[in-house]
């Protein structure tokens, strides 16, 4: 079995001046369908924190903000000393979205806060880090 090393990741709440936040949802066949996420990803090497979520938010929601919140950082999981690092954007700028071959299927949306919160509550979110993001901004 191999012994990948977990890197830490950055996850982004980014907020438009109507307060709408992007969403980006693809579709998980090992997971059972579709799900929503919020834009982020792994540290490439010797990446910071928020150069990471400065990244991830470009290259997958094609979107840069001038207003960058920390959220907080949390374990990712407990046999690993990898953090996830969360942000909140604002004063965004968008532009055409910079997909990888593996993110081709991603599609993005701007949902209401409340309409993003009842989502994770309804449990259409993969992963923990994008409700936990949400409810901390």
């Amino acid at each position: 079995m191999g012994t990948e090393v977990m890197r830490d990741a950055s996850v982004v709440v980014a907020r438009d001046a109507k307060g709408l936040v992007a969403l980006l949802s693809a579709n998980f066949p090992n997971h059972g369908g579709e799900y929503l996420f919020l834009p982020g990803g792994r540290f490439e090497a010797d990446e910071h924190p928020l150069d990471c979520a400065q990244r991830e938010l470009r290259e997958e929601a094609g979107v840069t903000a001038q207003q960058w919140r920390s959220l907080g950082s949390y374990a990712i999981t407990l046999g690993s000393p990898a953090r996830v690092h969360l942000f909140e954007a604002r004063a965004l700028t968008l532009g055409p979205q910079q997909l990888t071959e593996t993110e081709t299927d991603f599609k993005l949306m701007w949902w209401p806060m409340d309409d993003a919160r009842q989502a994770a509550h309804d449990g259409r979110f993969l992963l923990p880090a994008g409700p936990l993001a949400l409810f901390l901004s």
